[in-house]
């Protein structure tokens, strides 16, 4: 078989598992693919100070490796990670921060130094899975420690949407100061209701409806002269060419931002593992085990490093592509590296990443207190759905220590090497679960009271996400 042939092959396979598609059906399912991750991935690198249209050459390219790590199989996307914006503001000096190496264009290549490393922790993690089995994860990474790291990611980017929307120059209490707030309520509100009340692809859609929206809205008042002009700027657009290479960057390596970074790949490795068995229950396959999940894992990590190594954030699987899988009933994973393809062409659009650029600090506000705080709220419900006890003090401590630690700005270590943030607090959440006994004969305190206990001899105390995911093969 030739190489154009092998190629062909791989983003249009025929088979009977995957039955082959029109080239017109596959387009349009590639195109709503890359719609669905649009939105999310190019909001990282807005917030972060990262390039957009590398940000979505790094989607794309990340997806084709995932795609080759794991043959084929799976019908995944990777997009940018919410994670790790936090860590990465501080290191660039985006949200309202100081650049950690003199200004953020200097500090942009050790935040990806960063972002490597992070994505080789995959890397590691994928080698112990294969070693010893998936279920080390979860005695490694319990739900107390999983459902605070993911609340203390999105408590740590708080502050960041609240200064999108009254920060950046603008003085209290004057008009700019309550347009900024009006607009930002406005897309707010929008984004709430679509995504509560909305359906199909409106439902999926409701962040960048709702940023559309806000846009359209700040042009307006402020083109009309009811708004300061300083809402909006429109610059960007006419700097840009039509068609331009994203502006790659090559990057540089220091401890202290290796260590407010990497950690971060703790937490999203073991969303990683939780986003293999959802999409699996979708598809009614288990990818756990064909693939297998230290091929996702090594998939994903590579992507990481891949976006590092050009520019890009890190990358993560992206349930918001699931969400359309289950929505159209078509699982082939042709689909997904037709979108990845199409991701990559849109990178080269410069006017297009111009508007994306132009988009108002209080719109963007607005729409991240909706995001930011589900992050948070993923956190609980992580907690909630896994039962965790919080009468229990082993698991009060635990989380006591993770919140304070993360949110306190601890910083553990060296002129040369430490740890903050929220790496530091995931850190201390996993030694302590490790180190603090748990009584023989008892549970490490992840049932909470009033739980039947026919339940707990069935083992929902060790893995109630597998149990759920049991019952729905049934």
């Amino acid at each position: 078989m030739s190489f154009l042939s092998k190629i062909n092959a791989f983003f249009f396979p025929c088979s009977k598992e995957y039955p082959k598609l029109g080239a017109g059906k596959m387009l349009l399912l590639g195109l709503q693919h890359a719609f669905a991750m649009s939105c999310a991935t190019i909001l990282v690198p807005i917030l972060t100070g990262l390039d957009v249209g590398v940000a979505l050459f790094a989607a794309g390219m990340g997806t084709i490796i995932f795609h080759l790590c794991t043959k084929g199989r799976m019908p995944t996307f990777l997009g940018s990670s919410f994670a790790f914006i936090a860590s990465l503001q501080l290191v660039i000096g985006t949200g309202g921060g100081v650049p950690m190496y003199g200004t953020k264009e200097e500090s942009i290549p050790y935040a990806l130094g960063g972002i490597i490393c992070a994505g080789a922790i995959y890397l590691v993690l994928a080698l112990l899975i294969k070693l010893f089995g998936g279920r080390f994860m979860e005695k490694l990474f319990p739900p107390v420690v999983r459902g605070v790291g993911i609340a203390i990611i999105g408590l740590n980017l708080a502050s960041s949407a609240v200064n999108n929307i009254q920060g950046n120059g603008i003085e209290m209490f004057t008009p700019a100061y309550y347009w900024s707030w009006g607009i930002a309520i406005v897309v707010c509100l929008l984004a709430i209701v679509l995504s509560s009340y909305g359906k199909g692809m409106v439902k999926m859609s409701s962040i960048v409806i709702a940023l559309a929206s806000g846009y359209l809205l700040t042009l307006l008042v402020t083109k009309t002269g009811l708004a300061p002009a300083s809402l909006m700027s429109l610059d960007a657009i006419g700097e840009r060419e039509w068609f331009a290479l994203p502006n790659f960057v090559l990057p540089k390596f220091d401890w202290k931002a290796i260590g407010m970074i990497a950690p971060i790949a703790i937490v999203t490795c073991v969303e990683h593992v939780g986003d293999v068995y959802a999409n699996g229950s979708v598809v009614g396959k288990n990818f756990a085990k064909n693939p297998g999940l230290h091929r996702t894992m090594l998939g994903d990590g590579l992507a990481t490093m891949a976006a590092g190594f050009v520019g890009g954030p890190p990358n993560t699987t992206y349930s918001e592509n699931t969400a359309v899988l289950a929505a159209t009933g078509n699982y082939n994973p042709a689909s997904l590296r037709v979108a990845a393809l199409i991701a990559i062409l849109i990178s080269f659009f410069g006017k297009a990443i111009g508007v994306v650029e132009t988009v108002p600090t209080c719109v963007l506000g607005g729409a991240c207190i909706v995001l930011y705080g589900m992050i948070s709220s993923v956190g609980l419900r992580t907690l909630v759905e896994n039962h965790v006890d919080f009468t229990k003090n082993r698991n009060l401590c635990i989380a006591a220590v993770m919140f304070v630690l993360a949110i306190g700005g601890a910083v553990i270590g060296g002129p040369a090497f430490s740890v903050s943030g929220i790496g530091l607090g995931i850190l201390a959440g996993i030694l302590l679960n490790l180190i603090l006994p748990v009584k023989k004969g008892e549970d490490p305190g992840w049932i909470a009271h009033g739980v039947d206990e026919e339940d707990v001899k069935k083992g929902i105390s060790e893995n109630p996400d597998e149990e759920r995911l049991v019952e729905e093969e049934r």
